[in-house]
C-alpha cells in the first residue's frame, strides 16, 4: 500500500517557504498579480463551499470559461498537480439554502467537470461525487458512466460533503464502500480523527483545520509568517504552527494505515500457520 498523501490547506504564500504538498483556494490565489512557482506538488481548491454556502450559487464566482483560465495559469506559472471543480455541495443546509435537490447539485457538478474538460481537456481538473447519503454517492457515479467518464480509471476523484462528519463512522462507512468500487479517492477537509478511520482508503487528503485551531493559541511563538522572526497575537497564519501540526496528521494516518493492516497481516500470519 502506497503512503497516502496529504495537502495542507495553506495561503498561496506557504509555496515560497516549504516543499510540504499544499492546497490552495482559488479565491486568495486567483488575486495575485504575481505567482509563486510550487516547491512542491500544490492542488488548487475551487472554493466551491464557500461560494456555494455564501451565495447560493456559483453566480458571483468565476464562470466556467474564467475559472479554466485561471487554473491553466496555475498549471503554467505554479506548476500544480490537479484542480478541483465547481462542485455544488449536498449538506442539507446547503440544499436549504440554494432551495435545490440533491439530484440537481450532481447533474450541475457533473456537467461543470465536462464543462470545464471541454474547454481545455489538457487541464488537470478531477473529478469529483457529491451526495448526501451512500445511494446518492453512488447515483452521482452513474450520472459519470452516463456521461462516459469511468471514475475507477481516474488517477483521482474528490468526495465532497464530508469535512463536516469526517471523523464519525457514518463518514467512514461511506468512505468505505465508496472506494469499494474501486475508486481513488481524495478526502476533501479530512482531519485527525477521520484520517485515523479512513486513512487506509484515501489515496490523497486535505485540511486547514491548523488555522481555525491557531486562532485559539493566544500565547503564539517568534515566528511569523511571512515576516519572520516577530511575536504575533495567535497562530492562525504561522508557518512553523502549521507544519507541527501536519506532522500531527502524518501520525494519525500512520496510525489508521497500521489498524488497518493488523487484522490483514494476522489473518495471513493464520493461514500460514
Amino acid at each position: 500500500m502506497s503512503a497516502p498523501v496529504f495537502y495542507l490547506g495553506a495561503p498561496p504564500a506557504f509555496m515560497k517557504y516549504t516543499d510540504v504538498p499544499l492546497f490552495i483556494s482559488n479565491r486568495p490565489l486567483s488575486k495575485l498579480k504575481n505567482l509563486y512557482r510550487s516547491q512542491g506538488p500544490t492542488a488548487v481548491d475551487s472554493a466551491g463551499f464557500s461560494e456555494v454556502s455564501e451565495n447560493g450559487s456559483w453566480d458571483k464566482g468565476p464562470t466556467p470559461r474564467q475559472y479554466a483560465g485561471q487554473v491553466r495559469r496555475y498549471v503554467d506559472e505554479v506548476g500544480i498537480v490537479w484542480a478541483a471543480p465547481q462542485d455544488w455541495m449536498c449538506e442539507p443546509w446547503i440544499t436549504a439554502k440554494t432551495g435545490l435537490s440533491v439530484v440537481e447539485h450532481q447533474a450541475r457538478t457533473v456537467g461543470n467537470y465536462l464543462d470545464l474538460k471541454a474547454i481545455d481537456p489538457s487541464l488537470p481538473i478531477i473529478p469529483v461525487l457529491q451526495g448526501w447519503t451512500v445511494a446518492e454517492y453512488e447515483h452521482c457515479i452513474d450520472l459519470y458512466d452516463r456521461a462516459g467518464i469511468d471514475l475507477r480509471a481516474e488517477p483521482l476523484v474528490g468526495i465532497g460533503s464530508v469535512c463536516r462528519r469526517q471523523g464519525t463512522q457514518e463518514a467512514a462507512d461511506l468512505i468505505t464502500r465508496i472506494a469499494g468500487h474501486g475508486i481513488r479517492l481524495h478526502g476533501f477537509g479530512f482531519k485527525i480523527d477521520g484520517l485515523r478511520r479512513v486513512a487506509h482508503l484515501l489515496p490523497s487528503s486535505d485540511s486547514m483545520a491548523w488555522a481555525l485551531a491557531g486562532r485559539n493559541e493566544p500565547t503564539g511563538c517568534d515566528y511569523r509568517f511571512p515576516r519572520s522572526p516577530g511575536p504575533h497575537k495567535n497562530e492562525a497564519n504561522c508557518l512553523r504552527y502549521a507544519l507541527n501540526w501536519r506532522d500531527k496528521v502524518l501520525g494519525a494516518i500512520e496510525t489508521g494505515r497500521a489498524i488497518a493492516d493488523g487484522p490483514r497481516q494476522l489473518a495471513f500470519a493464520d493461514l500460514a500457520a
